[in-house]
């Protein structure tokens, strides 16, 4: 029994019995988190720097430049390795 979690984790977590679903989900969804942490720290960084000096940068050049390429690089890694995880999952059940 302890031999079976021991296959592969990530903060604790098992990486396999995931369903297409669940792994298009947690694709997604670490898409999404990034997209928004990063657009956040963007955000606050562009408001020092506006404060700080006399520039007038837009806020909104941080959804462009920093948050949507930050969560298409994460969604282009996390779905191919999700979608690995799972076909492995599902030829070693065989």
């Amino acid at each position: 029994m302890a031999g079976a979690h021991n296959k592969g984790k990530i903060f604790g977590f098992p990486l396999e019995g995931f369903s297409l679903f669940q792994s298009l989900l947690l694709a997604f969804a670490s898409a999404f988190f990034t997209f928004f942490l990063s657009t956040a720290i963007a955000i606050f960084a562009l408001l020092f720097w506006n404060a700080g000096a006399t520039h007038k940068i837009n806020f909104a050049d941080s959804y462009l430049y920093v948050g949507l390429p930050a969560g298409v690089v994460v969604l282009l890694i996390a779905l191919p390795y999700f979608l690995f995880v799972w076909v492995r999952a599902k030829a070693l059940h065989r």
